[in-house]
């Protein structure tokens, strides 16, 4: 609720929203009037880092963290709601305050297009604390991230006590299984670490499937017990689809 005017008092009118200061200036009872605030602000948490730039099917993770992005925006101006968007890697790269307007969507959309990150790393619990610290009334929150990430479970529930928190898991097909392809040198963009694999050995591909199965158990359990929701979206699948199930679900839920 948000306050709208100062009016006449009414009998039956709710004593407690009467104002004093008012009433007495005037000699006679006025009332504040509330009305329902139907506005949404709409925060983006963009992964920027450099594990966002890795792809081997169609596009990498952070063009589609890019079209998805500009989809929310544009949804969001639509509904005449604000959208403001939080770049993150390691540390905030930019924060753009939510706003409305068209104008303001096209401005998002370049800086979707054209972020580069200063670091390489990846630190959600600074993305989520400063999201906490820069938005005081209730938001719908959309995290795009890979959340090959640890250590921000507690910012997540305090998170999802307020607002509505929506997690977008982008991943691409190679990350969760290795071809059959013989050794084959990786490197972790983040760390610029190297190492060998024997992708011809049963016994590494299913180690390598089994770590993405844990890690991404652990994103669901942390969105699980933060009261928010988590979709997985792979880089060569039809996001839309995705979104349109989801958000029918949210509608007939509510």
């Amino acid at each position: 609720m948000r306050f709208r005017e100062v009016r006449e008092y009414y009998h039956g009118d709710d004593v407690r929203f009467i104002d004093w200061n008012v009433s007495a200036r005037y000699a006679h009872p006025f009332t504040k009037v509330f009305e329902e605030e139907r506005e949404l602000t709409v925060i983006l948490l963009v992964d920027i880092s450099a594990s966002s730039f890795f792809g081997t099917i169609r596009q990498n993770k952070k063009d589609l963290i890019t079209e998805i992005g500009a989809v929310l925006t544009f949804s969001a101006i639509n509904n005449n709601d604000k959208v403001g968007v939080i770049f993150f890697s390691d540390k905030i790269e930019k924060y753009i305050p939510p706003k409305k307007g068209k104008e303001h969507a096209l401005y998002i959309v370049r800086e979707l297009l054209t972020a580069v990150p200063k670091r390489t790393g990846t630190d959600i619990n600074e993305a989520l604390n400063f999201f906490l610290r820069s938005n005081g009334q209730k938001s719908i929150a959309f995290i795009m991230s890979d959340f090959i990430d640890e250590n921000y479970e507690r910012g997540l529930r305090v998170m999802g006590r307020k607002h509505d928190v929506i997690g977008l898991k982008v991943y691409d097909k190679m990350e969760s299984q290795l071809p059959d392809i013989g050794m084959i040198k990786v490197q972790d963009l983040e760390t610029q670490k190297t190492q060998w694999l024997n992708t011809s050995d049963a016994m590494v591909r299913y180690n390598y499937h089994q770590n993405f199965i844990n890690q991404s158990n652990v994103s669901k359990n942390n969105f699980k017990k933060a009261g928010a929701q988590l979709l997985h979206i792979r880089t060569d699948e039809d996001y839309v689809k995705i979104l349109q199930k989801f958000f029918k679900g949210r509608k007939k839920a509510h």
